[in-house]
């Protein structure tokens, strides 16, 4: 009888040994790796006790590695490696400018005077917009080592004119690439798709039809990995279509159609969120926001659900945090808590707040730029003009709203959050610490003196942020 116990003691804690060592090479596998837009799950949140929350050009910085031309896509990072996209220009190249409000309100001046859409369509372009006529490009994939920082190798995988232009605050390359660890994935929208292996070389490239983008104001949709599909999202003014494409081979798996956005003048069909894989307990999903509506498609690209109320202009991508996705509609219009297995039209109707599926909504909660994210039981949305809020992530109660700063006016990068602190980053390259939380805490600004609009990467103990110039990891030292 005290050896059948044993034995069944021991196997007992064989196997809860086995369990704890793979939730422990699993969670280490995340620590170690920040493979997509945002991170894993879309929700920026570091695990590592030892990430910096002071900063500066000097303090707490491992290495700064110098990142020819421009390009705000993000960081990725596998297997010990930094992997990050640029683009250099043959030629001047409009310099990007701070603040959000110079083209909007240029817009709504010209449209006051009553001038016709093709007037005010000119005169923005003239002012704000790159052509592909007025410049030449190269775009290069970069391949750092984590560790020091040096480049390992660099290709250059196109050159020529752009396939559309870019208001002069984007870049000809804000798409962040994607890797399943193997191999490295970059998608230009417009332009093409490309397979790396981890040396550099081509395996293989799949080239795109390009489409217009309202105004000429460049893209920024970044791809996402399911399975063995590479997911785009293509909204635009001629063909607004969502497709998937076999990552070993680049050919097309399956496209769909979308017809989302208005119909009336001035027509913007353009956007630019990246879509969210949602896996959950039910099925897996592709959460794709667009101009007005956001639709969920299965993995063959079948129409699960669709809800109205998304902002004209979206860009914020959507994220899931302790069961639930959470909707960030853009500016001016609202955030959504939405629970598993919606099917058909979820819209709210009007004076409706929540319903079968919306769990919660806040008018006017969704923002123009940044992201949002979940932490510590609570959502934060940054507004571009530097308007932070939060909200109990099951509930939807607004605990604050507030002003990061009286300086902090322009901000693109979005938030991030760990050790209790959330981290904005303004387009100045300021990131204010805020101590999480029902009260509002500015506990510190880091500086970095350099234009930032790029979101970050949380690798370890390693912070990697991106600025116009450089790509910097921050470490606390000791």
């Amino acid at each position: 009888m005290n050896r059948l116990i044993n034995r069944f003691f021991f196997s007992r804690r064989a196997g809860l040994f086995c369990a704890l060592f793979l939730i422990s090479l699993t969670a280490h596998g995340q620590d170690i790796s920040w493979q997509q837009f945002r991170g894993p799950e879309s929700n920026p949140v570091g695990a590592n006790a030892r990430l910096a929350e002071r900063w500066s050009k000097t303090e707490n910085v491992e290495w700064s590695q110098e990142i020819p031309g421009r390009g705000w896509s993000s960081p990725i990072v596998a297997g010990g490696k930094v992997y990050l996209t640029t683009v250099t220009t043959d030629g001047k190249s409009k310099k990007p400018q701070i603040g959000t409000e110079y083209s909007n309100e240029y817009i709504a001046e010209l449209v006051k005077q009553g001038l016709p859409e093709e007037e005010v369509l000119k005169r923005v372009t003239e002012r704000d917009v790159e052509l592909p006529n007025e410049v030449t490009i190269h775009y290069l994939l970069y391949c750092l080592d984590l560790k020091s920082g040096k480049a390992e190798w660099t290709k250059e995988f196109h050159t020529g004119r752009p396939p559309g232009g870019r208001h002069r605050k984007n870049s000809f390359v804000s798409e962040t690439p994607v890797t399943d660890g193997k191999f490295i994935y970059v998608y230009v929208a417009n332009l093409g798709l490309w397979a790396f292996d981890l040396k550099g070389s081509v395996v293989w490239t799949t080239p795109l039809e390009a489409n217009p983008i309202y105004l000429d104001f460049g893209t920024g949709s970044s791809p996402a990995l399911s399975g063995n599909l590479m997911i785009i999202v293509s909204d635009n003014q001629k063909q607004q279509y969502i497709a998937a494409f076999d990552k070993q081979t680049g050919k097309q798996v399956w496209r769909v159609n979308r017809d989302i956005g208005s119909s009336e003048p001035p027509r913007q069909r353009s956007g630019w969120a990246t879509p969210y894989i949602w896996r959950h307990a039910l099925r897996t999903e592709i959460v794709a926001i667009g101009p007005e509506t956001v639709v969920s498609y299965d993995q063959a690209g079948k129409e699960l659900w669709r809800m109205a109320g998304m902002a004209m202009t979206p860009i914020p991508t959507p994220f899931a945090y302790e069961g639930l996705l959470y909707i960030n509609g853009g500016r001016g219009r609202p955030l959504f808590a939405i629970r598993p297995g919606a099917t058909g039209d979820i819209s709210l109707k009007e004076g409706q707040t929540s319903n079968e599926f919306i769990v919660w909504s806040q008018a006017r909660g969704g923002t123009y730029l940044p992201s949002s994210l979940a932490y510590e039981g609570a959502v934060y949305t940054l507004t571009e003009t530097g308007i932070l809020n939060r909200f109990d992530a099951k509930t939807g109660k607004q605990t604050y709203k507030t002003r990061i700063d009286p300086a902090a006016t322009a901000f693109t990068t979005s938030p991030w959050a760990y050790n209790g602190k959330l981290f904005c980053l303004s387009e100045e390259g300021q990131t204010f610490v805020v101590k999480t939380g029902e009260q509002f805490q500015l506990l510190h600004v880091n500086e970095l003196d350099d234009m930032a609009l790029a979101s970050p990467a949380l690798v370890g103990e390693r912070l990697l942020i991106r600025t116009e110039h450089r790509l910097y990891s921050i470490r606390r030292k000791g």
